[in-house]
């Protein structure tokens, strides 16, 4: 009954954008078959994603299929978001001096250029995120960008003075459908040359075997002081309908055990020690732990056997569990990686003047470094992508964290 509401929710909200996306074309164009093609464009969308959401089995997880689906959909719906709020105001606006005319009983003055200006700004408007979300499709998901950040810290240890960390997050390796370009992205990370390669999980979107055709791939990283990992809240295989728990079970397991088939030490509420020259720095890899997700990680557990004054890193797929459990931690975690919220693979991003993406009213820590009394948290925007198959304005993202001591 739920996803019946949800439906047609959608499908009023498809109908009042077409309407007046429709109304902008005719008040702009006289050509019918610019006019119709619009719709038939737009309803093609519509359908097939109607069609893959009511038959579309959860036991078969996310596909490509179903990402592609929710891609047509979204690229012809969302811009004309810009359309309706430019047509309405303006349509608000004719009311309110319709009703003052009628109430002072004078004649209301015809608006028919204004209308066709608007509707040209609005049609205008509407072609940018058009284009953006056709680059981002196409394109954009495989638009990596090397994120370089130098941390100085008091008290880490001389030895690793100018250790380098490559962070990558959320391979979903399940949403991959061109191996060129994720070799390319691989061998980009390798090019780094850091010292430490961490993976702060979602190996996959809920199956272990959409490794099977990746697993040639990744084994090629490389790291001389290491490759480790975490899992993310997708690797559970929570998302799906399982035929019984027993799959689900196996399924886990096997998800687990491809890290170390591509040659990843997987801390399950675990630590590692890191030695250089006598020195050592604490790892340490707890399990998800999110806000209003699965909360598997146990902080306590994977400290056990740390003295306080370590130095330590520490991978945490989801940065809420650095907001509400491990900023205020009396046992000072100096620097914590997440990844997780993919910058919704949506926003704005210049270097300087604008940070915008709609997971920051989700998410205070949603893309970038961040850092309180001393106490840093990188939250990486993903290699991958989910849900919907492309980036806009939020791009494919290696980290590269330099440590330095003060």
């Amino acid at each position: 009954m739920r996803w019946i509401v949800r439906i047609s929710v959608l499908v009023i909200i498809m109908v009042v954008l077409e309407l007046y996306a429709f109304q902008a074309l005719k008040t702009v164009s006289k050509s019918k078959w610019i006019r119709y093609s619009w719709v038939i464009i737009s309803l093609v969308a519509y359908c097939n994603f109607l069609y893959v959401m009511i038959t579309y089995d959860r036991s078969q997880g996310q596909t490509p299929q179903f990402q592609m689906a929710m891609g047509t959909m979204l690229t012809v719906l969302l811009p004309k978001l810009a359309i309706l709020c430019i047509l309405f105001g303006e349509d608000v606006y004719r009311w309110i001096l319709k009703f003052f005319s009628v109430i002072s009983s004078g004649e209301t003055q015809p608006l028919a250029d204004r209308r066709k200006f608007l509707s040209q700004l609005a049609l205008g408007l509407a072609a940018i995120p058009f284009a953006s979300f056709i680059y981002g499709i196409i394109q954009g998901k495989y638009n990596y960008k090397v994120v370089r950040y130098t941390l100085t810290f008091d008290d880490l240890p001389a030895a690793f003075d100018g250790f380098t960390i490559t962070q990558i997050s959320d391979i979903h390796s399940g949403s991959f459908t061109n191996k060129e370009k994720i070799e390319y992205g691989v061998d980009l990370i390798n090019e780094q040359k850091s010292d430490l390669l961490l993976f702060t999980g979602d190996l996959v979107n809920n199956k272990a075997d959409e490794m099977d055709s990746w697993i040639s791939v990744f084994d090629k990283l490389e790291a001389k002081h290491g490759k480790f990992s975490i899992l993310g809240n997708h690797d559970y295989g929570d998302y799906m309908d399982w035929k019984n728990p027993e799959d689900k079970v196996r399924n886990f397991q096997e998800v687990k055990n491809v890290h170390q088939k591509i040659g990843f030490d997987l801390l399950l509420d675990e630590h590692r020690y890191l030695e250089k020259e006598g020195q050592k720095i604490a790892l340490l890899g707890v399990e998800n732990w999110g806000k209003g997700f699965n909360q598997a990680g146990d902080l306590e557990r994977a400290s056990a056997g740390i003295h306080q004054n370590d130095f330590k890193i520490l991978m945490s797929h989801d940065p809420s569990h650095w907001e509400y459990k491990v900023k205020q931690d009396p046992f000072n975690y100096q620097l914590t990686l997440s990844g997780h919220t993919h910058g919704l693979q949506l926003g704005i991003e210049i270097p300087g003047w604008i940070k915008w993406s709609p997971s920051k009213y989700v998410y205070k820590q949603w893309a970038g470094l961040y850092e309180e009394a001393g106490r840093f948290i990188n939250v990486n925007r993903g290699f991958g992508y989910h849900a919907f198959p492309g980036r806009v304005g939020i791009w494919p993202e290696i980290t590269v964290i330099e440590l330095k001591k003060g």
